[in-house]
């Protein structure tokens, strides 16, 4: 494949990795209370704009949010005037296509209750620091609803390791980060740095704090982990028969008389 041909193709893919909506995946386990009355839209420069009383509606990278189109717009401005005490994203459906970002599930932090931001700074900031020694990399973490602030630099040295691969691992890496939820995860298990099991406990940290706090919802959580093992499993194995030279060898045929 020529290089221009394959590095469209890995653009894309690196586009699919890093604008995932793993910030909208996480929040929809959160509520924040109400902060605004009144929900209007205004048009700038041919794009639609969501004003939250005189705020601007911004993305987890806060950026300014802006749709091409007024119907998406009054979707997206519907689903937040019909937040009620509190801003459930669960109940937002059209909110989650719009949003472009690179935002690590583990980035972000719950501040209620105490046990689960203890639990949550125990477990994933040890793989932060991991991550940041290993790529030298700036990485914060936040308890914000519009998220951390990643810095051009850190998404470049990414995007830079992951142009490493080729185009069939990128197929897998994008399988990997979409059901971890995560690419500080991704990285991770594909540098053998977590196991498969340990790298879905991670991803799964909110769920299971929960499990333990109101029980187990009778085989529906023990469904969802095998899924989510077998699914990182081979994703994992997918990147790494696709970017290492694996050889096999064939058992050589047993005779009878």
């Amino acid at each position: 494949m020529a290089t221009g041909v394959f590095s469209v193709h890995a653009g894309r893919f690196l586009g699919r990795i890093f604008a995932p909506m793993q910030t909208i995946e996480r929040q929809m386990a959160a509520a924040r209370k109400r902060f605004y009355k009144n929900v209007s839209i205004s048009q700038s420069n041919g794009m639609y704009e969501i004003n939250l009383d005189r705020r601007k509606l911004k993305t987890p990278m806060s950026r300014l949010f802006s749709v091409p189109n007024e119907p998406i717009a009054i979707a997206v401005a519907t689903e937040w005037e019909a937040q009620h005490k509190e801003i459930k994203m669960s109940q937002m459906h059209m909110l989650p296509f719009m949003v472009c970002c690179f935002f690590p599930t583990i980035s972000y932090r719950e501040e209620s209750p105490v046990e689960l931001a203890e639990l949550e700074e125990r477990e994933w900031e040890p793989l932060l620091d991991w991550v940041r020694q290993k790529y030298d990399i700036q990485l914060q973490s936040s308890t914000s609803i519009h998220g951390p602030t990643i810095p051009k630099a850190t998404k470049s040295t990414l995007k830079k390791h992951l142009l490493h691969y080729n185009h069939w691992s990128l197929v897998g890496v994008t399988s990997l980060v979409e059901t971890l939820k995560s690419v500080v995860l991704s990285l991770a298990l594909m540098d053998k740095h977590l196991t498969v099991e340990k790298a879905v406990a991670l991803a799964r940290l909110e769920t299971e704090f929960q499990i333990m706090r109101w029980g187990n919802v009778e085989w529906a959580h023990d469904m969802e982990l095998t899924d989510l093992r077998a699914r990182a499993a081979a994703s994992a194995l997918f990147i790494h028969y696709n970017s290492e030279r694996v050889t096999t060898m064939e058992k050589a045929p047993s005779w009878s008389a």
